[in-house]
């Protein structure tokens, strides 16, 4: 189903978790991506983040106002599935089925905090390494060339990158070509929650679609003009335009809505 122009797989948590398995047992790799608002709002104008998100095998909704306009054009998906959870639950099911992962990205020290408290919470799991590229890399072609030998070198079978978007998804980008058997997974400030060094929402923010406010609070400079001048007049566009749809039952020509 399609929400802000970006097609989504109506999957839970769980079946994002099954279905990476499945393909691991097979040899076969593939790339998650979670989008929220921010970046449907960049697909809508920019048609090369766009090609970005729409090349993932997997796109899940990591955003309530996604959850609640898919359920307004009567498609809804599940339920909103965080990078910040799927960190977890996939590392879980690594330690289970053998798969070594990677942690890429955060702070200094931030990697190795996070691949200590997955270990911790999955006995026998892999960790294969664990790296936090230094600022304005990716301006680098030799150290954007260091960060992809080094995670090839490794040969990890699942590798979270925390780079942020759409930074993260680009160096996926190339690193599925040098690991085809690869499960990646964009995902954000996931990494930094896992270690410990950032702490999310309360739960019943993130129910109410209020874990940005949270982050607000925490990062005002950094995330102001981001949520309040771009992303909420957006969500509110996006849940306008989906409510209006829903009750005069119309689609776009094409079937592509919000």
């Amino acid at each position: 189903m399609v929400v802000g122009r970006v097609a989504f797989d109506p999957l839970t948590e769980g079946e994002v978790v099954e279905r990476v398995v499945q393909a691991f047992r097979t040899g076969h790799g593939g790339h998650i991506v979670t989008p929220n608002v921010d970046i449907c709002r960049a697909a809508r104008r920019d048609k090369e983040i766009a090609a970005l998100v729409a090349s993932a095998d997997i796109a899940v909704a990591d955003g309530m106002p996604l959850v609640w306009a898919s359920k307004l054009l009567g498609t809804p998906v599940p339920r909103r599935v965080a990078g910040a959870d799927l960190i977890w639950s996939l590392s879980a099911a690594a330690a289970r089925e053998g798969m070594p992962i990677y942690l890429l990205g955060g702070p200094s020290g931030v990697p190795e905090l996070a691949a200590q408290a997955l270990a911790a919470r999955s006995p026998g799991l892999t960790v294969a390494g664990a790296s936090a590229p230094p600022f304005g890399f990716e301006s680098s072609a030799a150290e954007w060339a260091r960060v992809r030998r080094e995670v090839v070198a490794a040969g990890p079978r699942l590798v979270f990158v925390g780079l942020g978007f759409p930074k993260q998804d680009r160096l996926i980008a190339g690193l599925r070509a040098d690991l085809p058997d690869a499960w990646f997974i964009g995902c954000g400030a996931a990494v930094t929650f896992a270690a410990g060094a950032a702490r999310r929402a309360p739960e019943w923010m993130r129910h109410a679609g209020l874990e940005w406010l949270h982050r607000l609070i925490k990062e005002p400079i950094r995330l102001a003009r981001r949520y309040l001048i771009h992303d909420l007049p957006f969500a509110a566009r996006l849940l306008t335009t989906c409510a209006v749809r829903r009750v005069f039952r119309r689609r776009t020509p094409d079937g592509v809505t919000g």
